[in-house]
Parts: structure tokens; sequence; C-alpha cells
């Protein structure tokens, strides 16, 4: 079992550095899907749980996205990793967002953002969950307004899946959970 937690890590960090090169375009949405499928599969097969023996859980939801790609493709690599997630939805209101985290208590609340005048949203829910809770948000706004994160208490921002990735790794962020090989 080891030996498949060391293996998955590797697989995601070669994806990490392979989409993190500057000479190649970053992949598309239905790209990132379909390589997240075939290594959920895999990862099935090898009954590989994830790296974690505790796994971090996630819940994650949409302010002002209807569309939900960036969640989806985070949704479905937190999967290949091993979290445990909770999908609340698209264009949820802070109220829910902060129910169902002070109901299940997670460790990370992943958010995709999209218009600047959800500013207050996000401050409400920084205000009103647990501060252990880790706010990693993504979305235009953030690379629009450079302080953004900083004023609304969003712990981390994930341009793209691989800085999610990373994040979760350590290599970047403060997420301290331990995986066990």
């Amino acid at each position: 079992m080891h030996n498949g937690k060391r293996e998955l890590q590797v697989r995601l960090r070669e994806l990490v550095k392979n989409w993190n090169r500057v000479d190649r375009a970053f992949p598309s949405h239905s790209e990132l899907e379909s390589t997240g499928r075939m290594l959920l599969k895999w990862k099935i097969s090898e009954k590989i749980k994830g790296l974690w023996d505790d796994p971090p859980l996630l819940v994650s939801a949409t302010l002002d996205d209807g569309l939900g790609q960036g969640l989806r493709i985070i949704n479905l690599f937190s999967e290949v990793a091993g979290l445990t997630v909770i999908p609340i939805g698209l264009l949820q209101p802070p109220e829910k967002i902060i129910d169902v985290c002070n109901m299940n208590s997670p460790d990370i609340l992943g958010l995709t953002v999209l218009q600047f005048d959800s500013e207050e949203m996000i401050l409400k829910i920084r205000r009103e969950i647990d501060p252990k809770i880790q706010i990693i948000a993504g979305g235009p706004v953030f690379a629009a307004d450079s302080e953004f994160a900083e004023r609304t208490g969003v712990d981390f921002v994930a341009k793209n899946v691989a800085s999610f990735l990373e994040y979760l790794f350590g290599d970047v962020g403060s997420f301290h959970r331990a995986m066990a090989f």
C-alpha cells in the first residue's frame, strides 16, 4: 500500500512538473478532466486510497460561478489525491457554505470566485467558520487584484490545478497534513 501512495505522488508530481513547463500551454479543461479520470481509474484499480492515511476533508463551492469548470477539476484531482470531498455546488450563498463548514469541520474550503462584488461574501464566510479551516480559492478576481486574497482572508490562491496540487504536497502555502508513506 505504501508503494501505491508513493507511485500516486510520483505521478501527480510528474503532471505538475509537465504542466508548469514554460514551453507548454496549460492543458484545457477537457484534457485535465480526461487525465484526472484516467488517474482515478488507475488509482481505484490499484486499490490506492490516496496520499494520506487520514484523508483531509475538502468542502467546495462557487459563490458567483454558474459553470464551475475549475471547481469540477479541483474536485476530481482532490479525489485522485485522496481527499474526502463534499461538493456543495454552484452559486451557493455564504450562509449555506458556513453551515456546511460548521457542521463538517473540513480542513479546506475550496471556492471559485469570479466577481469583485463577492468580497463581502468571502469576508462573512471567513468570520463565521473555524479559523483553522484553510480557504483555498481560485478565479480571475485574484489575478486582477493582487490584494484581494489578503483582504478577504483567503489562505491560498490556486491559479490552476497544478498550484492546488503543489499546495497539497506542502510545496507552497501552509497546508500541514503529513502524507504517510
